[in-house]
């Protein structure tokens, strides 16, 4: 009924930037919060960054100062700009929506999108 379709990933040096985008799609009465989770290799997944319908932001320590989320409302669509990237960066990235049907929310996943920070 909704689906997440993530893009933007790919391969960069150390210092460089990326721009992810998760696009929404499909019946439903409004998005709530979106955001970014990564999962590294042996890791748990875990958020990066979030923004809610109101436009308050939440950030991992990690990426703060170099990350940025935001979103489009009126196009379904949340970003995060990725700026002075790392290897440790190195991650497939999902995004998430809580999303708001007629009568229920539930929650949605994006199939990820491979980041690779070379150093």
């Amino acid at each position: 009924q909704v689906q997440l379709v993530e893009s933007g990933g790919g391969l960069v040096q150390a210092g460089g930037s990326l721009r992810l985008s998760c696009a929404a799609s499909g019946s439903f009465f409004s998005i709530d919060a979106m955001g970014w989770y990564r999962q590294a290799p042996g890791k748990q997944r875990e958020l990066v960054a979030a923004v809610t319908s109101g436009g308050t932001t939440n950030y991992a320590d990690s990426v703060k100062g170099r990350f940025t989320i935001s979103r489009d409302n009126a196009k379904n669509t949340v970003y995060l700009q990725m700026d002075s990237l790392k290897p440790e960066d190195t991650a497939v990235y999902y995004c998430n929506a809580d999303v708001r049907h007629w009568g229920y929310a539930n929650h949605y996943w994006g199939q990820g999108t491979q980041v690779t920070v070379s150093s």
